[in-house]
């Protein structure tokens, strides 16, 4: 059994009842000695956490840049009584803030570390953002502001102790010895003085002269650390305290009490406290000991808490500085369970109804209902969160009747406090059922906010008006100015701030991103936005499907078939285009003599809304259009250019590069006539004549009579390892 005193109680000779601590020089961040000479010290911050999940118990609010121990304690010690987790994450998303730090330590007390981690950091001057990333813990959250020290100390400081008090002739301090440790710097002043008690002790800060009236023999090592973060080597003074001479024969006095909150048979309920005291009139008490049941003895120097359910007996006894040892005395009691408290979070499910069509969207419009029940507390509230936007309450369910693919995220707390996990339901709504689709400016379905090529990270939420944000921001419109385009956004960013549809950080960074996107500027790249950058934030954005792989390069490309064999397909699931220019390169690598089969997939639909297809990489051979390269003179009909399975280009026409050279490639669609560049040259174009364009009925392959969809996703294909084909710069603008 181990009490939770033990993580705080002092080690060695210290744990005396009248032991006298305190400090002359305070500091707010430990320091590292090193053993070769003055370096710079790693510095420590401190967060702690207790049962709030409104604020950190306690956070630091200034560091100085460089080399940081981050400590993270979310324990009993300090205040957290009822097991509840928390974190500290460094929020690396925000451009206004410092994101070098990809902090996040979980802790509670039950853990393996009682709830006390660790983490070795380097901070740069500026700000770092720091919050709880637990659902319902929002509130808890900070600024830390890092300057860089300045100055150019590099000396440590000087240290130095002294040890006074009554010797005899053998030099051992009579009755007490009092250690006096100075510190002085000349540089940027002394920040820190710490010393620790015995060869192994932990360290702790000193403020004032330490007094030990323990007899026996002892080592105090002490260190200090300037401004700068200089560090002074550790060292030591060594010395022996002796009992003065007396006559004293009778032991010390010693007695123990329980406390703590009682059931009515007595019994403790969670923990039960024990206080032992002692005293002695005659040479003074030397030490304090304790044990539980039939463990070893410990010095006592705090009240011993026992937390364990069950029958205790705690054993103690005390000794003084004669050598008169009390006899050993103990207490008895039982510590049982508390009452059960509510710690289950509520149950939620969510049911989405409406009619559909044979490719599962549902027509015209969706309804969510959404159901939440606990079987403690009761229900607190019950929220739910509409295409990534900010959790609202939620009292009816949802009606959704934009067309396009939506999430719902939905979750649920109690009384007691407890917050179920976000959960979530995707689906898709299609045109239909008498409701007309919003007239927006431009269609736009990413997950979040682009302006021009860049990323603001807000949720593209639905506005009141039914269109999304990045729809009101109309980045794919020439405009004349850049000047112009900025009096645009702030016009619409202002009129969604005003009905609380983005709040100000959300207004400050699409206002932000449309100075950096230079759409207006002259020599702008003509509304292209690139689906693949060479970047693997951008390569993240793709998705595999079936068999295969791509790879993507130092040089800023990506390869098919470099890990795995198999027909497979890496498309963009962001977004659906409709009528657009294509461009992008690609690059014959394949190994030997051969040549390399890819092709690109343009106009298919959702992939993994098909469950008739147990293959998704199929959706798009049967739902799009696959535009061929290859180069190959044997072997596959379709040549480089081709509409695959409808419209067959020959060699001689769409022309040959040799192994390894770059091809410019546009696919131009418009309505339903297609159009495919290579090297700046027509070579292809086809128009699908061979029926209106459908919703295929499900499981129905369209065949070659030219049926497709009007809008739809890109993707890439993959043959295999043998087939391999490189691509880069890859972007689109809607036309």
């Amino acid at each position: 059994m181990r009490s939770a005193r033990t993580r705080s109680r002092p080690t060695g000779v210290w744990a005396v009842l009248l032991t006298a601590l305190a400090l002359v020089v305070g500091l707010t961040s430990a320091a590292t000695a090193r053993p070769d000479g003055p370096r710079p010290a790693r510095q420590a911050l401190t967060w702690t956490a207790d049962n709030d999940i409104a604020k950190y118990k306690s956070a630091p609010t200034t560091a100085v840049a460089g080399r940081t121990t981050i400590v993270f304690e979310n324990s009993v010690a300090t205040g957290n009584n009822t097991g509840m987790p928390h974190t500290l994450t460094f929020d690396v998303s925000d451009p206004e803030y410092n994101n070098d730090v990809p902090l996040n330590l979980l802790a509670n007390p039950n853990d393996e570390k009682g709830g006390k981690w660790t983490a070795e950091v380097t901070l740069t001057p500026g700000r770092y953002r720091y919050y709880c990333t637990i659902p319902g813990h929002g509130a808890m959250q900070g600024i830390l502001v890092v300057t860089d020290g300045g100055g150019t100390d590099t000396t440590a400081p000087e240290t130095k102790a002294k040890v006074d008090g009554a010797t005899n002739a053998e030099g051992a301090y009579v009755g007490s010895a009092t250690v006096t440790v100075t510190a002085t710097d000349e540089g940027t002043g002394v920040d820190k003085v710490e010393y620790a008690v015995g060869a192994d002790g932990a360290w702790q800060p000193y403020t004032a002269p330490v007094v030990v009236s323990t007899v026996g023999a002892h080592k105090i090592r002490y260190r200090a650390s300037d401004r700068a973060g200089n560090a002074a080597a550790e060292k030591a003074v060594d010395f022996t305290v002796v009992a003065p001479p007396t006559d004293d024969r009778t032991p010390p006095e010693t007695s123990a009490t329980v406390s703590g909150e009682q059931n009515g048979q007595g019994q403790y309920l969670g923990m039960a406290t024990v206080t032992v005291t002692a005293s002695d009139a005659g040479s003074g008490l030397n030490k304090v000991e304790y044990a539980v049941g039939d463990g070893a003895w410990t010095t006592y120097s705090a009240p011993v808490m026992v937390h364990a359910v069950g029958t205790h007996k705690v054993r103690y006894r005390a000794s003084d500085k004669a050598g008169n040892v009390a006899q050993e005395k103990a207490v008895e009691f039982t510590v049982v369970a508390p009452p059960q408290e509510d710690r289950t979070p509520p149950e939620t499910s969510a049911k989405v109804e409406g009619d559909k069509n044979s490719d599962g969207a549902y027509i015209g419009r969706a309804k969510v209902t959404v159901t939440a029940t606990d079987a403690g507390s009761g229900l607190d509230k019950v929220e739910y969160s509409l295409d990534g936007g900010p959790y609202v309450a939620y009292t009816a369910p949802v009606v959704v009747d934009r067309v396009g693919r939506h999430t719902v995220a939905y979750r649920a707390s109690d009384k007691a406090g407890n917050t179920a996990p976000a959960k979530s339901v995707a689906f898709t709504v299609d045109e239909g059922g008498g409701v007309p689709g919003p007239n927006c400016p431009e269609y736009d379905e990413r997950l979040t906010v682009f302006v021009g090529t860049v990323d603001t990270g807000i949720p593209n939420r639905v506005t009141d008006n039914r269109c999304r944000i990045g729809e009101l921001i109309e980045d794919e419109k020439d405009w004349s100015s850049h000047a112009l385009f900025l009096k645009h956004v702030k016009t619409v960013t202002d009129r969604l701030k005003k009905k609380g549809e983005i709040d100000q950080r959300e207004y400050n960074k699409i206002n932000k991103a449309a100075k950096e996107s230079g759409i207006g500027e002259p020599g702008q790249t003509e509304g292209y936005r690139h689906l693949f950058d060479g970047t693997q934030r951008s390569f993240a954005k793709w998705q595999q499907v079936g068999g295969g792989s791509f790879g993507l390069n130092a040089d800023g490309s990506m390869t098919s078939g470099t890990t795995r064999n198999g027909l497979g397909m890496l498309w963009f699931p962001e977004r659906k285009y409709g009528d657009f220019s294509l461009k992008l390169q690609w690059r014959d690598d394949a190994p030997g003599s051969g040549n390399a089969n890819s092709g690109v997939f343009v106009r298919f639909p959702q992939v993994h809304d098909h469950p008739e297809e147990p293959r998704p990489e199929w959706v798009a051979i049967k739902y799009g259009h696959e535009v061929q390269v290859l180069d190959r003179p044997d072997g596959d009909m379709y040549k480089t250019g081709s509409v695959y399975g409808f419209d067959r280009v020959g060699l001689a026409g769409a022309g040959v590069t040799p192994k390894g050279t770059w091809n410019d490639y546009e696919i131009r669609v418009v309505d339903q006539h297609y159009a495919v560049y290579r090297n700046g040259v027509l070579i292809n174009e086809f128009d699908n004549t061979g029926g209106q364009v459908f919703e295929p009925p499900r499981g129905d392959d369209p065949g070659t009579d030219g049926r497709r969809f009007a809008s739809g996703y890109v993707g890439l294909q993959v043959h295999g390892v043998t087939d391999v084909v490189s691509y880069r710069d890859i972007r689109i603008k809607e036309l």
